[in-house]
Formats: structure tokens, C-alpha cells, sequence
């Protein structure tokens, strides 16, 4: 079995006309798993199916995976590595195919074992990086995800002698992206996908994540379609709109409402792919028929909103993010290498991000407008490009409260400025 080409899919959907929409779904029984895919290429939308892991094998601890499974413990993901083979073939048979790509979703710094697993049943698409896998999970030195991460885009780019075409999607669009401006996530996911290209992956996509502006994120994909046409002419790429990854509104109709946005913005700005969330996201794992109505919903969005791309260059955020960018390019031949420099001298630094290979000295706040601005640069060089304002540093009371304006946002909305926009849900 050697692949069905995710990236393609996405680019044939796209070229007629249709936004490809995904669920964040892993569940450890191997026949929910299979009934949530079946589920996901059945909704009434253009899908691709998701096989999310566990915690357990995200983070290489495998005899606790494998003992859960041998129990009958439920985990909060698919544990690929811990199912043998032929389960996760019983999985996917008659399910995965040409006209219905599978993509394994896991957070790990170390995939190579995740990889491998995918790999042995027919699976040739992932996603991740070596910085946004790192930073914001856990305290894996930074040297070490890199080092890992080289070793895996060669790993999975070997699928090209059986014929197949690898997918890697960056994280980076999403690195703690709660009160990160947006410029800094552009930078990151690019020079992840770059990253990803360097070491032989040829079919990519690149994530961004919704903010707190919908103006703001339409020039943060534009910005990121920028730099792509630039640097990677020769490269097979797409990119994924995220819905809010922060706290989602606790109301029915605010989720759908901010949902909807995230549909819009994917489609206005070009991009290819969304990955959806549902109406539980604030209080617990949604179901399937949760996920599904997701999909639906965004489709039918995406269905009725007109393509609207924004010129790339002449924003603040491609200014911004372009400086990060070429600040790292010039570091040093070798991406990786260029990398832990830019993290070691401060000129990459994730806002309010507390692993020892993060600078720590940005800050950022979300002005009255909505939008993410810079508190902070630290040492980031982007002196007489940002707009600093340093009197709106935010305090650790004023940070609480920050993370939570989205779903107060939308939440703050009546049930009429959504409920006449929305499809039939069940």
C-alpha cells in the first residue's frame, strides 16, 4: 500500500472549488476509530480523515500505551504504535483510499516510532515540527527535537521509492498561539515548512491558526502565501486555517458563530484546508456526531463565502514576519543549526512560553481593536518595524483575562445574530 497523496487531494478540491475540512479526532478503540472515520468521509463536505494518538505514545512512554492496551484501558487517542499491525489495517481497510486520505496527528518531539507505525499500514501523512512540537509540550531540549525531526522528514520522505508522495503539515501557525501576533506564528510555520523541504519532503502544508481579529488573520495568510511563493517554488504546499485553539465559547451559539468565522477566513483568504471544532470543545472530548456537525457546518460556510485573497507584501505582519525570517536564513546554511541559534540569541521568542530553550523576554497584548500587538520584542530584530508599546504590557491579572476574550466575545452574542446563518444540525 504506498499513500493515496493528501497533498493532491487538497489541491484538486481546492481547484474546483471546495474547502477541505478535517476533525481532531483519535479515539483508542480500534472500532470507534474505524466508526469515526466511516463518520468523517460519510459527512455531507469535502473531508479528510484523522487519526489523533494518545499522550502516552506522544511522549514515547510505549509500555504504558501498550499495557493500556492490552487491558482495555481507554486513552484519550488512537495509540498506533501499541495496536499491532493488522488492527490498524482492520481500521483503515476499505476506508482509506484515493478519494478519502487519512492524516495521524500526535505532538510529539521524537516521531520516529510514530512514523514507522504509520508507514507499516499504508499512511504516508503527519504533521508537527521540530520547533512547534518542542516549545509549548513539555521540556525536551530544543537540540533534541531538531535532531529528531531531521531524522524523521528523511524517514517518511523514503515512502518516494514505493511510490508514494509524503504530507507533512507544520504546527508552527499554532505555537502557543493564544496572544502570539500573528507574525511571529507566519515565521515559524514557514521556516518549519522549510525545515520540512531541506530534509526531502516535497508535498507540504502550513498551518495558521484564528486569532482575536478577523482582519488581522487575513493578512497573516496572505503573508504566509507570500513567503511560500518566494521560497518554495519547486514544493507541492497548501494552507490549513485552524479554528480558535484558546478557550472556545461555552454557548451553543458562540461556537458555531466563531466556527463560521474560521470557515470564512479559510476560504476569503485562499486557504485550502480547515480543521474544524465543535460545540464540546469547552467542556470535554467531543463525540463523533459532535464532529461531524462541525464539518457540515464549515462546509456549508465555506459553501457561501466568496474568495477574497489579500495582497501579501504590503502589510505589517508580512514586514514583521519577513524580518524574522531572513534574520534565521542568515544564521546559518544548515535550517536546524540556524534555529537553535535564532532560540538561543533571542531572535525567535514565543510570548509568555516558559521552556528553557525560549528567550522569554517578549510579551504581547490584545489591543481595543481585537488585534495582537507586541509589548515586547525582547531581542527579536524588529526594531523600527513593530509597533511597541510597552505602557500596555500585560499583567499576569490583565493575561487571565486576555486568554479568555474570544469566548467571551462570542459568547457575549444572542442566539439570533447566529442562529439564522446556520444549517440544520442534528
Amino acid at each position: 500500500m504506498t499513500g493515496v497523496g493528501f497533498g493532491a487531494f487538497v489541491r484538486r478540491a481546492h481547484d474546483a472549488g471546495r474547502l477541505v475540512v478535517q476533525p481532531r479526532m483519535g479515539m483508542s478503540s480500534p472500532e470507534l476509530m474505524r466508526a469515526g472515520l466511516l463518520a468523517t468521509r460519510n459527512a455531507t463536505a469535502t473531508t479528510v480523515g484523522t487519526i489523533t494518538l494518545d499522550s502516552y505514545t506522544r511522549v514515547g512512554d510505549l509500555e504504558s500505551a501498550q499495557l493500556a492496551v492490552l487491558e482495555g484501558v481507554a486513552l484519550n487517542g488512537y495509540p498506533i504504535v501499541s495496536h499491532e499491525t493488522a488492527t490498524t489495517l482492520r481500521v483503515l481497510d476499505g476506508i482509506h483510499g484515493a478519494g478519502f486520505p487519512v492524516q495521524v496527528r500526535h505532538g510529539s518531539a521524537a516521531p520516529q516510532h510514530i512514523f514507522r507505525a504509520l508507514m507499516s499500514v499504508g499512511l504516508d501523512a503527519s504533521e508537527g515540527g521540530p520547533v512547534s512540537y518542542c516549545l509549548p509540550y513539555g521540556r525536551v531540549p530544543l537540540r533534541e527535537s531538531v535532531a529528531h525531526w531531521a531524522a524523521s522528514c528523511e524517514l517518511l520522505a523514503g515512502l518516494r521509492e514505493s511510490g508514494a508522495e509524503p504530507h507533512l503539515e507544520t504546527f508552527g501557525g499554532c505555537v502557543l498561539g493564544q496572544l502570539c501576533p500573528p507574525s511571529l506564528l507566519v515565521a515559524v510555520s514557514f521556516l518549519e515548512a522549510l525545515f520540512f523541504r531541506r530534509h526531502g519532503i516535497r508535498s507540504i502544508s502550513l498551518s495558521y491558526a484564528q486569532q482575536t481579529d478577523p482582519g488581522q488573520d487575513a493578512e497573516a495568510v496572505a503573508a504566509l502565501r507570500s513567503l511560500c511563493a518566494r521560497y518554495l517554488p519547486d514544493t507541492e504546499w497548501h494552507v490549513v486555517v485552524y479554528a480558535y485553539m484558546g478557550l472556545y465559547p461555552e454557548t451553543e451559539e458562540g461556537a458555531y458563530r466563531l466556527l463560521g468565522k474560521a470557515a470564512e477566513l479559510a476560504v476569503a483568504s485562499g486557504s485550502e484546508r480547515l480543521i474544524v471544532k465543535t460545540v464540546a470543545e469547552s467542556r470535554r472530548i467531543p463525540t463523533v456526531a459532535e464532529n461531524v456537525a462541525a464539518l457540515e457546518y464549515a462546509a456549508t460556510v465555506a459553501g457561501r463565502t466568496a474568495r477574497a485573497p489579500l495582497e501579501g507584501t504590503g502589510t505589517q505582519t508580512y514586514a514583521e514576519a519577513s524580518a524574522l525570517v531572513n534574520a534565521v536564513l542568515e544564521l546559518d546554511d544548515d535550517l536546524g543549526a540556524a534555529l537553535l541559534t535564532a532560540f538561543a540569541e533571542g531572535r525567535l521568542d514565543v510570548p509568555y512560553c516558559l521552556h528553557p530553550d525560549n528567550a522569554g523576554f517578549s510579551r504581547s497584548y490584545i489591543d481595543a481593536d481585537g488585534r495582537l500587538r507586541w509589548a515586547d520584542i525582547g531581542k527579536m530584530p524588529l526594531n523600527g518595524i513593530a509597533d511597541v508599546r510597552p505602557a500596555q504590557g500585560i499583567t499576569s491579572a490583565g493575561l487571565l483575562e486576555s486568554l479568555s476574550y474570544v469566548r467571551r466575545s462570542y459568547d457575549r452574542y444572542g442566539p439570533e445574530d447566529t442562529r439564522a446563518a446556520e444549517p440544520a444540525r442534528p
